[in-house]
Parts: C-alpha cells; structure tokens; sequence
C-alpha cells in the first residue's frame, strides 16, 4: 500500500503539478541586443538578437539593430509610469521593408497577456506597420511615436495552442507613412490572470487528492 501511495504522488506530479509551474512562467526581451538584461525589478530580459535558445528567438532572417540615442524627458516619465526600465528603449530589434520582424517565445499553449515596447529612433510620426500576433493584426496599421519617444501597447488574453507565441511586424502601404521598417524595442509575455488562476485551482485539485490517497 505504501508503494502504492509513492507511485500514485509520482503520477500525480509529473502529469498535472509540473504543467501547472510551467504555465506561470514569463517572457521577455529587448530589442538591438544579444545580451541579457536584469531591470530594477530582477526581471530577467533575453537580448533578441539571437535564434533557436531554450525560451525562443527570431525566425527565419535576423533582425537588424538600431540605436535610440535619446529620450525624452516625457518618454523617461512615461516608461517609469508603465514600470519599465529606460535601458529598454535605446535599441529596436528591426527589418528594411518589404522583410518583416518575425520572433517567437516557446510557451507551451495557454493565454497569456502581451505587451509591445517600441522607441523611435529616426521617423517622427512617420513610420507605419501591422502588429500581428499568432496570425492575428491585433494593432493593424500601426505609427510609432515621434523621435525620442516611446510607445506601450498591450493585448490581453492572447490564446496559444500550438506552443509557440508568435510575433510578426510587418511594414504596411496602407498606413500612408514613408517609412514602413517593422520594429520592436522589447516584447513581454506573461500568463493571464485566467490561466494563472486555472493553475491554482488545478494545482488544489491535485494536491487534495494526493492527500486523500495518502490517508
């Protein structure tokens, strides 16, 4: 009975506690880099210039890198308001039009709510693009800021089902802008608060019944 009870907590953790840890984990990067970042916070941001890593990368081209050399003092507020670093905004991870910024994180499926830093370094008000995410415009014809300042946009609950959350920026005509150079200054990807209180409960469920079985 004993080994029993061994065998049925060791099931019970490998199928449904180790998923519902894995579920919680974030994702984050900043763009024009290839080397790690940990903000005020401790929050850890992978450097994007970089492809095929355990957490993800871009995909099929690399992107090219750009210097932001300056922010405004309203941009530096405003980054501050949002709870991010400044460090975030002086480089953009970007492609020369008609190529697009395509880049992925290995999430596993779930719902997850994403947020899109950008800083524009050259085209004031000038520079036009679709934010796609998993296959979906969520952003269509999007236009950066004006040059030293920043721009954050978030999409809740953006559903993963086939274990990859991926990011597609592409230059756009039909937003009448100049300059249609797709760009990113860093991503993030957190689990919603749906999934994060589905993991809780499944995570009760299977602890009750452990202790059930124990008994």
């Amino acid at each position: 009975m004993k080994l029993l009870s061994i065998l049925t907590l060791t099931i019970f953790l490998a199928v449904f506690a180790v998923p519902c840890l894995l579920s919680a984990e974030e994702y984050r990067v900043r763009g024009g880099k290839a080397d790690d970042f940990t903000d005020s916070k401790g929050r850890v941001w992978r450097g994007a210039q970089q492809n095929d890593q355990a957490w993800g990368g871009w995909i099929e081209a690399a992107p090219r890198i750009a210097e932001v050399a300056n922010l405004t003092d309203g941009a530096k507020a405003q980054a501050q308001e949002a709870g991010y670093d400044i460090e975030l905004f002086y480089a953009v991870s970007w492609a020369q039009f008609p190529a697009t910024v395509k880049y992925q994180f290995k999430t596993g499926n779930g719902s997850f709510d994403v947020t899109y830093l950008v800083g524009e370094h050259w085209s004031p008000n000038n520079r036009g693009f679709d934010i796609i995410i998993e296959d979906e415009i969520v952003e269509p014809l999007y236009v950066t800021p004006g040059k030293d300042e920043i721009d954050i946009k978030k999409y809740d609950a953006i559903e993963v089902t086939d274990g990859t959350l991926d990011f597609n920026f592409a230059g756009n005509r039909e937003t009448g802008k100049g300059d249609l150079n797709a760009m990113f200054s860093a991503l993030e990807a957190v689990p919603s608060a749906s999934t994060a209180v589905d993991a809780k409960a499944k995570l009760t469920t299977t602890w009750g019944a452990l202790k059930n079985n124990r008994q």
